[in-house]
């Protein structure tokens, strides 16, 4: 089927987007955006119509991975399940393989393109944080949990889930070997029964 005319081919978008990850991870800041759309397939016309600098990049592979992250908080349910499968989430994003290079890469853009790495904070992790906020603040009002700081609360819950998931990522190191579910169900539990009404 032929595309309207202006219409926007979203799978040429999705190429844009996994090529400068991998690009982002290996080289940093540095790549070219001449590289990014070499390795994605598309012209550099089509690269800049979507995202006019390495900082819009940046910004739109963070709020992908947010929003994937943040899937169980739409969802709804119990705290239980929420927190458990939003924990079970995070360790798969951010202590994975492509977590570790998307964190490595963020690490070595940082001095050299310091207003991409706040663009990347500010749509993927911070986002992630305000998104668990409101959350943990709707839990709150509803009574089924007694969280006087929201804001604090969600830090507090991506510190217990991650450990030094962060710190092991974007220096390279493994992660000793783990259950990710009994840890995800047990931080969900540990923090349910710490903030319970």
């Amino acid at each position: 089927m032929a595309r309207v005319r202006g219409q926007v081919d979203e799978t040429k978008t999705e190429a844009i987007l996994d090529a400068a990850s991998v690009l982002f991870s290996e080289q940093g800041g540095g790549v070219s955006m001449e590289a990014i759309a070499k390795r994605a397939g598309v012209s550099r016309q089509t690269l800049y119509n979507r995202f006019p600098s390495k900082l819009e990049i940046g910004r739109a592979l963070a709020s992908r991975r947010s929003d994937a992250i943040n899937a169980p908080l739409r969802a709804g349910g119990d705290p239980q399940t929420v927190l458990t499968t939003l924990a079970a989430l995070l360790l798969d994003k951010i202590c994975g393989d492509d977590g570790k290079a998307s964190m490595r890469g963020v690490a070595l853009m940082s001095p050299h393109a310091p207003e991409v790495a706040l663009a990347i904070y500010e749509a993927g992790p911070r986002e992630s944080l305000r998104r668990l906020s409101e959350w943990l603040a709707e839990q709150n009002r509803t009574g089924a949990l007694a969280l006087p700081d929201p804001d604090a609360a969600a830090e507090m819950f991506a510190g217990m889930v991650l450990g030094h998931g962060h710190l092991r990522g974007v220096l390279g190191v493994p992660h000793p070997p783990f259950d990710r579910d009994a840890r995800a169900a047990e931080t969900a539990r540990r923090f349910i029964r710490a903030f319970a009404p």
